[in-house]
């Protein structure tokens, strides 16, 4: 599910990194965003809507929307679109609004 060749943009390949998302081993590449790994590896819901509970997946891509706020090492409300990948990240899934007393 990856863009491999672009006519006019150029994707430099970075060294591969593991991470776990909600307790499963995952590999991207480190410095793409974390949202980018998680749809190669077929993630496509992100979180829910807190009201309605309505799935949401990769939208903006550029941080401005809330589709892809998730918990990253612990620290809820994390915009994955724009978060960079790094080695042994924890990734969840976030429910609801986040808590943000869990930061302290």
């Amino acid at each position: 599910m990856r863009i491999e060749d672009h006519p006019i943009l150029t994707y430099p390949r970075r060294r591969l990194v593991t991470f776990t998302f909600d307790g499963q081993e995952m590999t991207g590449y480190e410095g793409e965003p974390i949202a980018a790994a998680l749809h190669d590896a077929g993630v496509r819901v992100l979180r829910e809507s807190p009201k309605l509970h309505r799935p949401r997946g990769f939208y903006c891509a550029i941080g401005n929307c809330s589709s892809c706020l998730m918990r990253v090492d612990g620290k809820p409300n994390v915009r994955v679109c724009v978060e960079e990948l790094k080695e042994g990240m924890t990734v969840e899934t976030q429910k609801g609004k986040g808590d943000l007393l869990a930061e302290l």
